[in-house]
């Protein structure tokens, strides 16, 4: 029996929307050109439904031209600092608060700039307005006269080269950070004017303090209606379930809470429409889990041994009873390294590696909602229990008991 040529179409367009929105998930801008170019094309063709989906369900703008695909998406929660921005390299390495300032005074630089620039004439405008006396009074200042600064400036560069901003024309990085050469890029401005995702211009924000600085810059228009009151709690809750690993029921406010038991299924269904994600429902909250394991940033299990040690910890975090010490958890590591050692890199097995063991399986952890940070240690959240490992039982075979 041959399925109907119209239901093959309508199989194969369901999967290449499901494909395109977990691509922008995954990849909020993508780039017509390089790697991304497939899942650029993608996204192009199914525009106006992802368009209105996003709009509708996150209040997330969607923009979509001949050179880039450009999801505004805002975090579920402004106070997740699990996910940084991090170096365009195969470490991953995170971005310190200094590179977060050079990143901020070069795309001001880059936007009053020309459509191409010099690495070293990016340094110079970087420098100009690192002079700024808000920035001295904060106890910011830059020369680039250090080596390590302009590794700070190319980390910068990269980051831009990896999301279009920049692109490379001639030259490299190392050579400006040896002082042995300059790069020239072009800059791509339509990447570049998309960049920040932002209800509000920062030069509109009036509020002094950061945390009154970044509300501003999300806060939402006034809601007069209950009707825009309620869409507004679906797309906190809708932005929630797409971003964070867990959604606890204790993290969200009365009205929050007492619209999500209402509207449970119609969000969840919602979502794994768009996604394919499939809710995991708890007494403590919801996860929504990827049956095919790749709409995530942060893996577990993971192989290597960080992952092994991360791993490991959680097995040890579920089955305590409450806050487990940093220095328990490293002796916890101690003990396992005499135990799995033979499986960890050299590294691991050094005398003193245990503290930064510790610290990356607790960034992994936190990250993925399993535990909260508390002073002096780590605190087990109710999603960690899928890791606790039970009693083994061993099972005699009926017959193998019979025998006399």
């Amino acid at each position: 029996m041959t399925t109907p040529l119209g239901e093959v179409l309508e199989n194969r367009r369901t999967a290449e929307f499901h494909k395109a929105a977990r691509a922008l998930l995954k990849e909020p801008l993508l780039l017509a050109h390089g790697p991304q170019a497939d899942a650029f094309r993608l996204v192009r063709r199914h525009a106006a439904d992802l368009r209105d989906w996003f709009d509708r369900n996150t209040g997330w703008p969607l923009r979509v031209d001949a050179e880039a695909a450009r999801l505004s998406r805002a975090p579920g929660t402004l106070a997740d600092p699990t996910h940084p921005a991090r170096e365009a390299s195969r470490a991953g390495v995170p971005f310190t608060r200094r590179r977060y300032v050079l990143l901020c005074l070069a795309l001001a630089a880059l936007e009053r700039g020309e459509a191409q620039i010099a690495l070293g004439r990016l340094a110079e405008q970087v420098v100009l307005d690192a002079a700024d006396p808000h920035l001295a009074a904060a106890g910011i200042a830059f020369t680039l006269e250090r080596r390590d600064e302009r590794l700070d400036l190319a980390a910068v560069v990269r980051l831009l080269l990896r999301h279009g901003v920049l692109r490379r024309v001639a030259g490299d990085e190392d050579a400006y950070v040896s002082g042995a050469g300059d790069v020239l890029y072009d800059v791509q401005r339509r990447v570049l004017a998309g960049l920040l995702a932002a209800r509000r211009g920062p030069s509109l924000i009036g509020a002094g303090g950061f945390e009154d600085r970044l509300a501003e810059l999300t806060a939402e228009s006034a809601l007069d209606s209950d009707e825009l009151r309620f869409r507004a709690v679906r797309q906190r809750l809708t932005r929630r379930l797409l971003d964070d690993p867990v959604l606890y029921y204790a993290e969200l406010t009365d009205e929050e809470l007492a619209y999500l038991t209402r509207q449970r299924a119609f969000i969840a269904a919602r979502i794994t429409e768009l996604t394919g994600l499939v809710a995991e429902v708890r007494a403590e909250g919801i996860a929504m889990v990827d049956p095919l394991d790749d709409l995530t940033d942060v893996r577990m299990p993971e192989q290597g041994t960080h992952g092994h040690v991360t791993l490991l910890l959680a097995e040890h975090l579920a089955a305590s009873d409450g806050t487990v010490s940093r220095a328990e958890l490293e002796r916890r590591v101690a003990e396992l390294a005499v135990e799995h050692g033979g499986f960890w890199s050299k590294s691991a097995r050094q005398p003193g590696a245990e503290g930064e063991l510790v610290e990356l399986a607790l960034a992994k952890l936190t990250a993925l909602g399993l535990v909260a940070l508390v002073p002096g240690g780590a605190a087990p959240l109710p999603a960690l229990a899928r890791y606790a490992v039970g009693e083994t039982v061993v099972k005699e075979s009926p017959r193998k008991a019979q025998r006399p």
